[in-house]
């Protein structure tokens, strides 16, 4: 069975797109990543994509109106032969007619329990809250900021004197696992 082409989009250092990367080239993996795009020429991502082997595309949307920069970022994935769109890192709200053209093809990772923290400032957010788990979300993306239905969690511990940054070092960790994993199996129930 042939396997699906991934698109993943990033914006920084592309630790969840590096995670995919990795798991695609399991033997029973069914997708493959065809292209890394970034709307940073200077994103670290790139270039490990690129070491890799990845094909990569990057393009600042500075000075470009939205609808042409989108416009750019969906020609560069159909031309790789993108069928799903993988958010890794991507800091860029996507339009609602970018959503559209792509409707049930992208999925999200995020760093919260969806539906709680929707948004940034999530891990800060949690702790304030007093709430005794974090963790991170698998979803697809709709138009409606973190949204979309839910495919898989993974819950952390809120440690006591938990800084927003030493709760997302823990959280990453069990992004990088749960992605892959949520990626294939939403693949797989698409083919």
């Amino acid at each position: 069975m042939a396997k699906s082409r991934v698109g993943i989009l990033i914006s920084g250092r592309g630790s969840n797109m590096a995670s995919l990367v990795e798991a695609s080239r399991a033997p029973d993996s069914g997708y493959d990543v065809v292209l890394v795009a970034s709307d940073k020429h200077e994103a670290p991502g790139l270039a490990w994509a690129a070491e890799q082997g990845v094909p990569t595309f990057a393009m600042s949307p500075r000075g470009i109106p939205k609808p042409e920069y989108e416009a750019a970022i969906d020609a560069a994935l159909r031309d790789a032969g993108v069928e799903a769109i993988a958010l890794a890192g991507y800091m860029r709200l996507l339009s609602d007619d970018f959503v559209a053209k792509w409707r049930g093809r992208i999925l999200n990772i995020h760093p919260s329990l969806l539906p709680k923290y929707k948004g940034l400032d999530t891990h800060a957010r949690a702790i304030a809250a007093g709430d005794a788990m974090a963790g991170c979300s698998v979803h697809v993306v709709t138009e409606e900021l973190d949204g979309g239905e839910v495919l898989g969690q993974a819950q952390v511990p809120i440690l006591p004197g938990d800084t927003a940054e030493t709760l997302g070092a823990r959280v990453i960790v069990e992004e990088h696992k749960l992605y892959p994993r949520m990626l294939d199996q939403w693949l797989s129930m698409r083919r």
